[in-house]
């Protein structure tokens, strides 16, 4: 029986009551940006306490295969420099990686504000393709130039 007043369609709603429409709770805004913050902080938390240069980690496989250091080869030690610190150090054993993480801190910055409807920052990914052209040239460059056996740039080596 129905209370005087309310019809058969009557639907009781609760501030906590927002279901997905496949009828999952969605998370709040939050949770990604959280999410990736959280992954990111344990990366560094291991590497902060594991050093690399001790083994534990698996070797790079394009490097094992072909004896070439590849883009990223060196970004593990690099992180467990940073993490110390030790700028110079990581700026050695890998410089992209040194360059490239103040914009990846960008990218998560912008997420994280988006996500929780903060103020807009410029979205990387609408870059012009010629910037983008130009990072991936920059990128390839660095991966040839690491492996030339003579100065001056065997010092891009990790």
């Amino acid at each position: 029986m129905l209370p005087a007043g309310a019809t058969s369609d009557h639907r009781v709603d609760t501030a906590h009551d927002h279901a997905h429409p496949a009828g999952r709770r969605q998370l709040p805004a939050w949770t990604g940006p959280a999410a990736v913050a959280a992954g990111a902080l344990a990366g560094c938390a291991l590497l902060a306490g594991v050093d690399p240069n001790d083994g534990g980690f698996p070797a790079c496989p394009f490097h094992a295969v072909t004896g070439w250091w590849c883009p990223g080869c060196g970004t593990l030690r690099a992180t467990h420099a940073l993490t110390r610190g030790h700028l110079g150090e990581a700026a050695g054993l890998n410089v992209l990686w040194v360059l490239a993480v103040p914009v990846l801190v960008y990218v998560w910055v912008a997420y994280a504000l988006r996500s929780v409807g903060g103020p807009r920052l410029p979205r990387l990914e609408r870059l012009p393709r010629s910037v983008l052209a130009g990072l991936l040239v920059v990128t390839a460059a660095f991966w040839v130039a690491r492996n030339l056996p003579s100065a001056p740039f065997s010092g891009l080596a990790p």
